[in-house]
């Protein structure tokens, strides 16, 4: 672990997973801190509400320029504490973060306004008046992981507040320190009202289930598709319902007319940025058999130039140490049961002894089956495996062949047969001729389909998540109408206008025939009057 706790104190202490050097030390929650912060929220949340969503948008405004105030104190505390180089930590955590609400600051508005309902129905769209007025939920309880502990929480948290929730947040352990600088940047920076946003350092079990039962009213999850699906159950038999980013094992398909260079490039950054623990990473790669041998030589070639340590700020350094002992531990056994299966290691392949770290080398497998760990299930770790295919269909099949099915990448210089291939990915999210990088474009939505979560993040589907779409339906018919035509007493005369009204329903060509029934009978009248 990259953290240490001290039950009997109450501390949490963090530790630096490059160095194993202590970070800090922080205060854990006791089981009274969650119910009394899941109370402040619930307490908060009436007059949140009631704000405006240009009001609300105002502290995320201050909230984002006090942390672009502190941009360089950001980047080196997630190098320091989840062992990111600086230019990942700037541009997959603070600039996605600015990005998003730089957009639904201003989109939000339009966005969550009341919206019409153009009723279909020929008579009842002159009576009747829908609409849709979109209301917050409530309390919302954020669980964030430890890989991108700033982006992936502050999207969840931005989108519930300015919605007009109150937030309750249980950032990752092995990140604490990053879950208080967030808890800072919102309440502090941004000067959000007591109650609105609260922060537990806490374990699974000092949290319980107490995040998600009543009187939270939605879940928002993000780590491993086991404890996921053990926080989806919880929340399940409270009626809670639950967004839950999961687990990838994600496919690069490399088509013949492919550009190798590029996508060779491509590939690496996408398998090993931020050490492999990227739900969304390359992990396995099918190559076309014509181009099989010159693409991975081209990945070995640039995955051995690749710099592995501890950015200090020198900005000399590609690939820095996986989160903790665990992740180290799952990684070796992963490459050591693809070995003794019959893969090949052309780079890489263990751990980096020279360093006191969580590192281990960036590594490039061949020869591998899907019998492998590697191939079958998420590393999450530095490790890429390339396997070459003869067809393109056989390339599909091998590559929907996972539980899971977050992201995919096609490449080929035929835009037309990437797209093609594209639709054909069992993923929520397929790119072509680039990898990985979907999270960063916060105006389209992050999905996953089987076993990789349910629900959607950034994009106006990920904004909607946090209201409820409450129908108002208005009645304007003629003061002269004294009953609707369904309304009791039933009678033989009322049942003709009914059918009538059928089929006057399905086009206006037949009003005339209900006018002309409801006009020249008395006992047709009474169904209106």
């Amino acid at each position: 672990m990259a953290h240490k706790v001290d039950r009997k104190k109450g501390i949490l202490t963090s530790i630096n997973p490059s160095t194993l050097q202590e970070l800090g030390q922080i205060p854990l929650a006791t089981p009274e801190d969650v119910e009394i912060a899941v109370q402040n929220a619930k307490a908060a949340f009436p007059s949140w509400a009631a704000l405006t969503i240009q009001e609300r948008a105002k502290y995320l405004i201050r909230a984002r320029d006090y942390m672009l105030d502190r941009v360089e104190e950001i980047c080196k505390l997630l190098t320091d504490e989840a062992g990111k180089p600086r230019s990942e930590a700037l541009t997959a955590e603070v600039l996605v973060v600015s990005d998003l609400i730089n957009l639904y600051t201003k989109r939000a508005p339009e966005l969550l306004a009341d919206r019409p309902i153009p009723l279909a129905n020929p008579l009842l769209r002159h009576l009747k008046n829908a609409r849709l007025a979109y209301e917050p939920l409530g309390v919302v309880a954020v669980v964030s992981p430890w890989n991108y502990p700033f982006s992936i929480p502050m999207s969840g948290i931005l989108m519930a507040l300015l919605a007009g929730n109150t937030v309750v947040f249980k950032p990752a352990s092995d990140t604490a320190m990053i879950g208080k600088k967030i808890e800072e940047i919102l309440n502090i920076g941004g000067g959000l009202p007591p109650g609105v946003l609260n922060t537990l350092i806490a374990t699974g079990s000092t949290m319980g289930e107490k995040l998600f039962s009543p009187p939270v009213k939605k879940v928002v999850f993000t780590g491993s598709t086991e404890v996921g699906k053990l926080v989806h159950s919880i929340a399940a038999k409270n009626l809670i319902p639950t967004v839950m980013e999961l687990g990838g094992n994600d496919a690069m398909i490399v088509c013949h007319d492919a550009d190798v260079e590029l996508a060779a490039k491509g590939a690496v950054w996408g398998g090993f940025t931020n050490c492999g623990q990227v739900c969304a990473s390359v992990e396995r790669i099918y190559v076309h058999e014509s181009i099989h041998d010159a693409f991975l030589e081209q990945v070995v070639d640039i995955t051995s130039k690749l710099r592995v340590g501890y950015d200090t700020g020198k900005h000399d350094v590609e690939i820095g140490p996986l989160a903790n002992q665990s992740q180290l531990e799952t990684v070796t056994a992963h490459v050591q049961d693809a070995v003794d299966k019959g893969a090949k290691v052309m780079c890489g392949g263990g751990p980096v002894d020279d360093l006191p770290g969580y590192f281990y080398k960036p590594t490039v497998l061949s020869n591998c089956n899907p019998t492998m760990k590697v191939v079958n299930e998420e590393t999450f770790g530095p490790v890429l495996v390339v396997i070459p295919f003869k067809a393109e269909a056989e390339a599909i099949r091998l590559a929907n062949d996972s539980n899971y099915g977050l992201t995919g990448s096609v490449w080929t210089k035929d835009l037309t047969r990437g797209l093609a291939l594209a639709r054909q990915f069992q993923a929520g999210s397929v790119l072509v001729n680039d990898v990985t990088f979907s999270y960063a474009l916060v105006d389209t939505p992050w999905q996953g389909m089987k076993e990789s979560g349910m629900g959607r993040s950034h994009s106006d589907d990920g904004l909607l998540e946090f209201v409820f779409p409450k129908h108002i339906n208005i009645d304007h018919s003629p003061s002269m109408m004294r009953r609707r035509m369904w309304w009791f007493p039933y009678s033989p005369a009322g049942y003709d206008v009914l059918k009538k009204a059928l089929w006057a329903f399905l086009s206006p060509k037949h009003l005339p025939k209900l006018f002309k029934t409801v006009v020249s009978s008395k006992e047709a009248r009474k169904t209106l009057m």
